[in-house]
């Protein structure tokens, strides 16, 4: 490690994040978690922002403050172990690169990136280093959906062939993901979340983009993209998954697993801040269960923190940042070509581990946020100042 030898880590303790992107979802649900998973701590911030960045600094007594065009003198500055990335989709790669290249650990939000190029470029990069990257999959370690991974995999429920879902929320066109194209609308932002589930419903690789219908709503004043797209995807043994994604309409959000036996639920299932319900239907037997609600940012960065304190391999990792990225560009296809989309042959290494990842953190409170708000249109907003 060129930061800290492995001895210099075990007596840290904590790892040093530099928080990079100080948009809504670094400050209501990354960094108000930092404080309570034991083996973290935010050592620096880093925004295009001077006024946001000395704000925030105030509320978590971080000295160390850096512009964007700063990040390179932060890498060399020894004063952090690595790094929590938020920027938009596709300025990922152009900070976890040097980040891997000067040794520094990195844990970015999903999707890895916007193309497989520049995923590849990524993957490549951690093989050459000596740090570690995990993408910011929270769910890989939320309770309930560890548990639906595990129902599933009991065979209970039989030979699963089908997965639906609808993932929907109505974006205020005053964001960002409203203004910069399909990198940042529904497909790359949304998709991420029922696109990993069907794979691990599944534990397989879609074969096949069928379908995808993407459609505009003028009155929701959003950008020059497809605000709701409709995608159905093929894998191997004649298995679908369909799945609804939108920045158009009332929130919803819910899957669906369906086998030969029976069948199990979710709704909610991919939001933070409440508890995930979970439906499970084996014959006419219905049974309903609830899950306590936790920190899905503070159990993901614990995670990643022991990954680095006891040198072991994260999963999530770059291969399944890749996985979904792979599937969203042919999906990005099948829209603009009408037709479907053939992908090609993939097979992913590793899942996940449902003992070893857990996480039960508490939920914790998030505090006012500076110059940033919550994506959805008339949603927690708070003043800008």
């Amino acid at each position: 490690m060129s930061i800290l030898s492995a001895v210099g880590l075990s007596r840290a303790k904590k790892i040093r994040y530099a928080i990079v992107g100080l948009g809504d979802i670094s400050q209501e649900a990354m960094m108000p978690g930092v404080g309570h998973t034991g083996n973290s701590e935010i050592a620096a911030l880093v925004t295009g922002d001077a006024d946001k960045a000395r704000k925030v600094s105030e509320q978590y007594k971080v000295t160390d403050i850096y512009s964007y065009d700063q990040f390179d003198q932060m890498l060399a500055s020894g004063k952090i172990d690595a790094i929590y990335l938020a920027t938009p989709n596709w300025r990922h790669a152009e900070f976890v690169i040097p980040a891997l290249k000067a040794g520094i650990h990195v844990l970015v939000e999903k999707p890895l990136e916007v193309s497989t190029q520049q995923c590849e470029a990524i993957m490549a990069e951690v093989k050459a280093s000596s740090a570690k990257l995990m993408v910011a999959y929270r769910l890989h370690f939320e309770p309930g959906t560890l548990d639906t991974i595990d129902r599933i995999r009991s065979g209970d429920l039989g030979e699963i062939q089908l997965f639906t879902s609808t993932f929907v929320q109505k974006v205020d066109p005053a964001n960002h993901r409203a203004k910069n194209g399909v990198e940042a609308g529904p497909i790359f932002d949304m998709g991420p979340y029922p696109l990993n589930a069907a794979r691990y419903v599944f534990e397989a690789e879609p074969i096949e983009v069928v379908s995808a219908v993407g459609v505009r709503h003028p009155e929701a004043g959003l950008g020059d993209f497809d605000d709701t797209v409709a995608v159905t995807l093929r894998f191997r043994g004649d298995r679908l998954a369909q799945f609804t994604v939108s920045y158009a309409l009332n929130a919803v959000e819910f899957f669906f697993a369906v086998g030969t036996k029976g069948s199990i639920g979710m709704q909610p299932c991919y939001t933070y801040g409440k508890p995930l319900e979970q439906v499970v239907t084996i014959g006419q037997d219905e049974q309903t269960h609830s899950f306590k609600n936790t920190d899905h940012f503070g159990g993901e960065m614990k995670y990643f923190s022991d990954c680095i304190l006891n040198n072991t391999e994260p999963e999530p990792d770059a291969e399944e940042g890749y996985a979904d990225v792979r599937v969203l560009e042919g999906i990005v296809k099948a829209l603009q070509t009408g037709g479907p989309v053939k992908l090609e042959p993939f097979a992913r290494s590793r899942r996940i581990d449902t003992k070893k990842q857990k996480e039960t953190l508490r939920a914790v409170k998030s505090p006012e946020l500076v110059k940033t708000s919550n994506p959805g249109e008339g949603v927690d907003k708070v003043p800008k100042n």
